[in-house]
């Protein structure tokens, strides 16, 4: 395997992208950067004289955080998810797919240009615009439906290896009584908020019953972690991006972790009253979304993947009272 990332000579990987066949011998790399935030991934774009495009591989371990080791394959598994949905009602929500190599464990996608994610939404008086809001559920509710064989569930990777990593940090982490994290250096007077949740042992006992969930089975492909940092605000208009936390499983995932991030970025009441006339309620659980949606937060709050958020210790509190009671009531 021969990693990329932004130190890498223009010549190297040309003569990379040449023997993997993606770029002519005549073509001319003429810029390389990092298009945005990436947590799990390395991500680069590449500036040629025929166009631009997005290259993506993946590690042993966590972009973003080093230390944490993370399956290699990762980036096989959101390749088949861009194979199963490339060419649906889906396709255009996403950028295209053009190319992946086993070997490098790289992906070739689309370059969506100049773009920005939505995690600009945490900021105090920041609201997501009524289209963008319908945009994100329509989506989610056509990946949510899609039609598949009993040939392609069985076909498809349970993604559980990475799945069983997020599990640790989504329903194990945050209540370790000593998991290294001091919370006081986020905001002071978190970590003494948090121990009383680390003590709750009811709400332990939740978790842990939420999570066998979230490790199941289903019949509905999910996107995984959809949340506005996996949201593109382009040229092109709204787009998704990230999916290699993507599994068959049940759609009140993916619908209590987007509604948990709208809370914790402070949306108007009337997204909450909208969120339902743009993805069909009929046949959801929403005492299982409402326990995915607390689990999200407790967790974004009080575990390691920090957000970028504005609010105060008194409103963080609010919502993690809120989330135990969706947990244990």
């Amino acid at each position: 395997m021969i990693e990329i990332d932004l130190a890498t000579t223009k010549h190297s990987l040309k003569q990379l992208l040449i023997n993997l066949g993606w770029i002519s011998a005549n073509t001319q790399i003429r810029h390389l950067e990092k298009p945005g935030e990436g947590n799990m991934n390395v991500v680069m774009r590449v500036q040629t004289d025929q166009g631009s495009f997005i290259l993506k591989q993946s590690r042993q371990y966590v972009q973003k955080y080093p230390q944490i080791a993370a399956p290699i394959d990762r980036i096989a598994v959101e390749h088949q998810f861009y194979q199963l949905v490339q060419e649906t009602s889906c396709g255009a929500w996403l950028p295209k797919m053009i190319a992946f190599n086993s070997e490098h464990h790289l992906m070739q996608l689309e370059d969506l240009g100049v773009a920005k994610d939505y995690t600009g939404l945490y900021q105090q008086g920041s609201v997501l615009s009524p289209s963008d809001l319908t945009r994100s559920l329509h989506f989610l509710n056509q990946l949510h439906n899609l039609p598949f064989s009993g040939t392609q569930l069985r076909a498809f990777p349970d993604n559980l290896v990475l799945r069983k990593l997020n599990y640790e940090h989504l329903f194990v982490y945050p209540y370790l009584k000593e998991n290294g994290l001091d919370l006081d250096t986020i905001i002071p007077g978190l970590q003494s908020i948090g121990n009383d949740y680390q003590s709750d042992t009811l709400l332990k006992k939740n978790i842990l019953k939420l999570g066998a969930k979230y490790l199941g089975s289903g019949t509905n492909l999910l996107h995984g972690d959809y949340y506005p940092g996996s949201w593109l605000k382009s040229a092109k208009g709204f787009r998704v991006i990230d999916p290699e936390f993507c599994f068959f499983g049940p759609k009140e995932y993916d619908l209590g972790i987007m509604r948990a991030h709208l809370k914790m970025a402070q949306q108007p009441a009337q997204a909450f009253t909208d969120f339902w006339e743009h993805y069909p309620i009929s046949g959801i659980n929403l005492e299982l979304v409402a326990k995915f949606e607390g689990m999200e937060i407790l967790r974004r709050i009080l575990g390691l993947a920090q957000l970028p958020l504005t609010l105060s210790l008194e409103e963080r509190s609010l919502l993690l009272r809120s989330a135990r009671e969706q947990l244990n009531g």
